[in-house]
This record gives C-alpha cells, structure tokens and sequence, in this order.
C-alpha cells in the first residue's frame, strides 16, 4: 500500500463530485472513495437494471443525482448544491460502434458535455481539481508497434476516437484561458482498456465473453487480431486518485495530460484473451470470429506510460493474467448469487494490499 497511504488519510472528508457514477468505472470509483471516507456526489444518466451501480448498492453511502452533462443547467444546479472541491469527470458516450450509429449523439455527450462542465466550473469557487477522463483513443493512431506518449498529435478515426480527442483540446483551452488564473488545477487521463467485474457494456469484449462463458454459449469475435492494452479497473482509477492528491497539494506541475496502462507484456490482441477466459472456464467455452466486414477500428493500439511511472510514482501492480483471474472471479461470485458489493470491496482491499511491480 505504498502509494495509498497518504491517500487514505488526504481522501478523508474531501467532497467530490463524480460524473458518471452509474457507470462501470465511476462505480468502481464511487466504491472505492466511499471506502477512503470521501463526501461522494455523483451526476449522471439512470443505470440499468444489470449495473453495478444497482447490484453492488453503489448509492448507499453517496448523494446520487440523475441528470444529462449535455444540459448545462442541470450540471449547474448539481455543483451548486454539493459545492465539490475535486471533481472525476466520466460521464460520457463510451463505445465506437455506437458513435457510428448516432454520431451527434457522441459529440453532444463527449464534446459539449466537457465544454458545458468546465463552463459551469469556471464560474464556480469550491472546486481545486478536476480529472477529466478522455481515453487512450484520442491519439492519431498511425498503428505503430510502440506506444503513443502524451506529446503525440491527437486524432480520431471514429467519431467516437475523435470526440476524446476533441475533449482533451477542450480541456486544454479551458486550463489555459480560464481555470489556471482561478487557481483550479485540471489534467487529463488517457487510459488503456479497462477490465473487471461489473462491466456489462454492449460489444465490449469481456462482458461479451463473459456472458457467452457463464451462458455457455459460443462467443463471437468481429476483430480477433486487434492489439490493446489490457488493465484491470483499479490500476488506472488508482492512478486517477493520486494525480489528483498531487495537483491539490503541488499544482500546475501536474496539471497535464497523462496516460496509464499495462506493461508491455500485458498488451495482447483480443483473440490472446479469448483463448485465456475460455481455458479457465472449462471445455464448453469456446469463441468464433464474426467474419463480416465491420465498422472501421484500430489494429494496433499501446501506451507509454513512463511520464506516469518517473513524475507521479503510479506503475501496475497486476499481470493481465491476475486480472482476468480476478475478473472472472468477480462474474462467478455474480452468478453465485453473492454480495456484489462485498466482492468489489475485497478486490479493491485486495488491490491496495498488492506491491507494485519495479
């Protein structure tokens, strides 16, 4: 727990705000800052049923308010009633496919949902810190065999891809023509693909697995080959927590763009975790690749992340093997019909305990 301990005691009694709370990471987050003894507030569209906001009784010990970051006055009525000192900003329209579908849609959320959040900020006092999470999608992918650095031009294929990009300028402008003179300290996270219990999001490769898996049902592939970097979700929600301790106490130092994910070991194409999900769930567990031409999407995709490891301390503690371990476990004790919010407590209680790695 060596990084953690100063955070367990700086967390306590802090008020944050966390968009996006009711999804997949932000309920993680939420979790896990209630177990740090944070005042949560959390803003965001309702749940499904499925989620782990709902099965892992998220809103107990946090003010949850339902409501739309494309819809300025909402977020303003929001912040002014819990008056936030840091704020996680995750809401946002999180899957490529789905950007092609309705690309608007995407831009709405992903683009003027950050402008309209930052707007409200520049005009608020309580607030010191801000994490806006983007996404490793944001950089021009030029399909390189090595990582992409926080210096590299941003891009975006997709509308998706391009929304994050376009959110990272966003926060730029916003650091550099308002928020810096008031003192407020923003930086942007860029993190690889995220993996753990309680991700249930359509065309995402482990809920698809894992559904297929605990179903027995054969689980189909449209992009086998496609290289990412795989992490399990409290490595980079770690990384999140002790950026922001370091902007509260240090500043503009780290107020900046930053990128976390896995060691190099631990960037596999998808078809490599299929075949490990399916080794450790028996004979019946088997995948297909969907042969169909499909939406446009990165072969190639790494992090360098040397900026987070010498400036910030923050370096992976789990193999990607650990972590599908952990993962499936997570999915079992679901199946098992077992106290979802026991379980991500103990993984995360788990996780803190865990040595990083040299």
């Amino acid at each position: 727990m060596e990084d953690m301990v100063t955070g367990m005691h700086f967390w306590k009694n802090k008020k944050v705000l966390i968009t996006g709370h009711t999804g997949f990471k932000g309920g993680w987050l939420s979790i896990w800052l209630q177990k740090l003894g944070a005042d949560v507030t959390g803003f965001s569209l309702p749940a499904d049923d499925l989620s782990l906001f709902h099965i892992g009784k998220v809103a107990n010990s946090m003010t949850s308010i339902l409501g739309d970051i494309r819809i300025m006055e909402q977020l303003h009525k929001a912040i002014k009633s819990c008056q936030p000192e840091i704020i996680f900003h995750m809401a946002a329209q999180a899957y490529v496919r789905a950007s092609y579908v309705d690309p608007v849609d995407t831009f709405a959320t992903n683009v003027m949902g950050t402008v309209n959040l930052l707007e409200v900020l520049r005009h608020n006092d309580s607030v010191r810190v801000i994490v806006n999470v983007t996404s490793d999608k944001c950089y021009e992918n030029r399909e390189w065999v090595w990582g992409y650095r926080e210096s590299d031009p941003l891009g975006g294929y997709d509308p998706y891809s391009c929304s994050k990009g376009c959110a990272e300028l966003v926060s730029s402008a916003y650091r550099r023509s308002f928020l810096q003179e008031k003192g407020i300290r923003l930086a942007t996270v860029r993190a690889g693909n995220v993996i753990g219990g309680g991700d249930w999001g359509e065309d995402r490769l482990i809920p698809d697995l894992m559904q297929g898996l605990l179903n027995k049902t054969p689980v189909i592939l449209r992009y086998p080959n496609a290289v990412r970097p795989w992490q399990f979700v409290c490595e980079p929600l770690r990384g999140y927590l002790m950026l922001a301790e370091r902007m509260w106490k240090e500043g503009s130092e780290f107020s900046e763009a930053w990128n976390f994910g896995p060691s190099e070991d631990d960037t596999q194409p998808v078809a490599w975790i299929a075949d490990y999900l399916c080794s450790q769930c028996g004979e019946t567990a088997t995948w297909q690749h969907y042969g169909q031409e499909q939406p446009h999407e990165a072969g190639y995709l790494k992090l360098d992340c040397s900026k987070a490891k010498n400036k910030l301390g923050w370096r992976p503690k789990l193999t990607l093997t650990t972590a599908l371990d952990w993962t499936i476990e997570w999915y079992r004790a679901y199946q098992a019909k077992a106290d979802i919010r026991e379980m991500t407590e103990q993984q995360i209680a788990r996780y803190e305990n865990t040595r990083s790695d040299a």
